[in-house]
């Protein structure tokens, strides 16, 4: 079973920047396709970004191209999410997820099998 635990969430004001991890650890990885999503109070979980663990690709919501990455570190295992340019409107709780092979729709949740327990983003105005 896969173990996923994030990191790095916290309080910054608009405008800055804060950097997600999300560590894996129970298999291995390379066939694997690694996701982020938020939800925020009274929201449904929403897609945020994803990648390929073989090839690296990205896939991005349209609310977040061009101010959050999605990168992997295949030694340490771990998926990062780099916030750029923070708007209030991306306060939400980011939750890291992972599944076996390539979905079909990057963005369904319901695609993805392992979770992450949650970490809590706070963009101040």
């Amino acid at each position: 079973q896969v173990q996923l635990v994030e990191s790095g969430g916290g309080l910054v004001q608009a405008g800055g920047s804060l950097t997600l991890s999300c560590t894996a650890s129970g298999r291995t990885f390379s066939s694997h396709t690694w996701a982020w999503f938020r939800q925020a109070p009274g929201k449904e979980r929403e897609f945020v970004a994803a990648t390929r663990w073989s090839s690296g690709s990205t896939y991005y919501a349209d609310s977040v191209k061009g101010r959050l990455t999605i990168t992997r570190n295949n030694a340490k295992n771990t998926v990062i999410l780099q916030m750029n340019n923070l708007k209030p409107e991306d306060t939400a709780v980011y939750y890291c997820a992972a599944r076996f092979g390539r979905p079909i729709n990057y963005t369904d949740r319901n695609e993805y099998t392992d979770w992450g327990q949650g970490t809590q983003v706070t963009v101040s105005s």
